[in-house]
């Protein structure tokens, strides 16, 4: 990745970004548009052509009930020979009421080929906890030939803490345990304005997982932190992770890079090089309500890792 263009905006104005670079070599881009009414996807061979690549608008939000309002943080994933795309929405009657949701592609080509709705995701057998509150950023991982469903949910309204929880998945919509808070907001750089852990991404080296996620309000205290485990421990057990005490990216004044958060990972052209590709603004000061100013651009940089092989973030 060249110098001019770290941390420079990939993709303008596409909040929660998400790269899934595929078999067939091509980078599948989505994340949420200012609107807040579309599912958008891109593609391109380089990372750099994401830019300027041909949009796809392959769903569109419900007019009322379910699915009508804030459709939020889209993630494409390739599951079981099919693709998925994963958001989360709410209800223009009721705002606040998101939930996760599930699209399948009846086809191999996710930019032209029919999407279908699944439904919103659906919890454990017995488990009458899950995605009943305010539910949404959902995120897929692998281990140990398991998938696994990450996401964020406040019980108890709207002002609740947003805490992490983690279930392993039995199929493309349905998870097989009950869900396991992976963590909550315990620091002071977690509960600024609100109390939020959010927007999870995995990263693994060298036989260890780490979960990034973000903490705080959308503004220039948005940040990220960091959970880590041995992926030969029980993952769904608390004492398996540890927390950074301190956020792993933060706001660069210097840099005018203000609330760096809800990111994901993805690789190099060459395959190899990991890259943490993340949204932030370009300045601090937002006239109203920071969820609706448009201009969290995607952004991009290299991770690099430490000499006990942690992930280093470093604009």
């Amino acid at each position: 990745m060249d110098n001019s263009e770290k941390n420079t905006p990939l993709v303008e104005q596409r909040a929660d970004p998400f790269i899934y670079k595929h078999t067939d070599g091509y980078y599948y881009f989505t994340g949420s548009v200012p609107s807040y009414d579309c599912i958008e996807i891109r593609k391109s061979k380089t990372l750099k052509g994401l830019k300027d690549a041909k949009t796809f608008n392959v769903w569109y939000k419900h007019e009322t009930g379910p699915m009508s309002q804030h459709i939020w943080a889209p993630e494409i994933h390739y599951l079981d020979g099919k693709w998925y795309v994963y958001f989360a929405g709410s209800e223009v009657d009721d705002i606040w009421k998101l939930r996760p949701y599930v699209i399948e592609c009846k086809g191999q080509d996710p930019l032209k080929d029919e999407w279908i709705e699944l439904g919103q995701m659906q919890a454990a057998d017995g488990d009458n906890k899950t995605f009943i509150d305010f539910s949404l950023d959902a995120t897929i991982f692998e281990n140990k030939g398991k998938q696994y469903f990450c996401w964020a949910e406040k019980t108890g309204g709207q002002f609740a803490a947003s805490n992490l929880y983690l279930a392993e998945m039995e199929s493309p919509i349905k998870l097989k345990t009950t869900q396991f808070m992976l963590t909550t907001p315990d620091y002071d750089w977690e509960r600024v304005d609100f109390w939020v852990n959010e927007g999870p991404a995995v990263i693994k080296n060298n036989g260890r997982i780490y979960i990034t996620f973000s903490a705080s309000a959308t503004g220039a205290c948005y940040c990220m932190g960091m959970m880590e485990a041995d992926e030969e421990s029980d993952i769904l057990d608390r004492n398996s992770w540890k927390k950074s005490r301190f956020p792993v990216l933060e706001t660069d004044y210097e840099k005018k890079i203000f609330g760096p958060g809800h990111n994901c990972f993805t690789v190099a052209e060459d395959d190899k090089t990991p890259l943490c590709v993340y949204h932030a603004r370009d300045y601090e000061k937002i006239v109203g309500d920071p969820l609706y100013d448009p201009n969290r651009h995607a952004r991009i940089m290299e991770v690099k890792f430490d000499a006990e092989g942690k992930p280093v973030f470093e604009f």
